[in-house]
């Protein structure tokens, strides 16, 4: 598991801490930080991880801070890249052509797509999927209030180019934004996607939708309801109040883990049974996709 932390806060200056388990339920810390700013670009805090496993590498991105938290600071990603969790290539900032883009996710493995993608060799049309949610776009003259989750479809990690809207906010328990969770989840029926949705009252909740195995590009289904909300003190009463914010999952024996964020303050977990779960989604979606 790779958490943010916060050790002080006249600064708030965020770092990512590890800690790993053999079950998925008890986890042992590390005491010290994994990823901490070294770079001129991350002096003012790394925060909101996302690991995904592709072959042999692990790919971790992670937000930067243009300033200090409590000066509403432009907000970037940037990527790491490790094998064992104890040595991380930091690879920079990778939404150069985005203004402010944050909750960069991959696909855990790479796509055989009919795409034509622009100053790309024709004879490999196998492509990473990145989904992000971004602002603005230099490249694509975007202007948003980055409400809707986007999609990558790239051979090179270092950039997000050639991007399309993949979800919009369409409940009313998601209508002011929704984000990217943890990186999505091969079972027989589908992809499996969480993602967190924020309310006009600023209610932070989770969904989730099923896509095609084949072409993720294609949403199968996507639950009308949310799948879990804040109910607990320690989910409603932190740093920010009101939130469960999801960033990683794991199977084990047909159960799903959901690991989030709970107001800002604390790292939980939710577990439902998998088979269930996606039964469940495919009853609530939205639409007949």
């Amino acid at each position: 598991m790779l958490y943010r932390a916060i050790g002080e806060y006249d600064h708030y200056i965020s770092r990512i801490g590890y800690a790993s388990s053999t079950d998925g339920y008890n986890f042992t810390r590390r005491d010290n930080p994994a990823i901490f700013p070294t770079e001129e670009y991350e002096i003012y805090g790394i925060e909101d991880p996302r690991a995904t496993q592709i072959c042999d590498k692990i790919f971790i991105t992670y937000v930067v801070l243009s300033d200090y938290v409590k000066s509403y600071p432009k907000v970037f990603s940037a990527l790491a890249v490790t094998k064992d969790y104890n040595k991380f290539n930091k690879l920079g900032i990778i939404t150069k052509n985005f203004n402010y883009n944050k909750g960069i996710t991959f696909f855990p493995e790479k796509f055989k797509l009919d795409y034509s993608v622009s100053n790309y060799d024709d004879n490999n049309n196998e492509f990473y999927l990145i989904l992000h949610r971004p602002d603005s776009s230099t490249d694509l003259n975007l202007k948003t209030i980055g409400r809707d989750i986007w999609l990558s479809i790239t051979n090179s990690v270092s950039s997000l180019h050639n991007s399309i809207i993949f979800l919009k906010p369409e409940q009313s328990w998601e209508n002011l934004k929704i984000g990217i969770g943890p990186s999505p989840i091969k079972t027989r029926k589908g992809w499996l996607l969480f993602y967190h949705g924020v309310s006009m009252d600023r209610i932070y909740r989770v969904g989730a939708a099923l896509l095609d195995l084949k072409d993720p590009r294609q949403v199968i289904a996507r639950t009308k309801q949310s799948i879990l909300q804040p109910e607990e003190n320690y989910e409603k009463i932190g740093d920010v109040n009101n939130v469960v914010f999801p960033t990683g999952a794991v199977v084990i024996d047909k159960k799903l883990l959901l690991y989030y964020g709970a107001a800002d303050k604390v790292c939980c977990m939710a577990s439902a049974n998998l088979d269930e779960l996606i039964e469940y989604i495919m009853k609530d979606t939205t639409s007949d996709w």
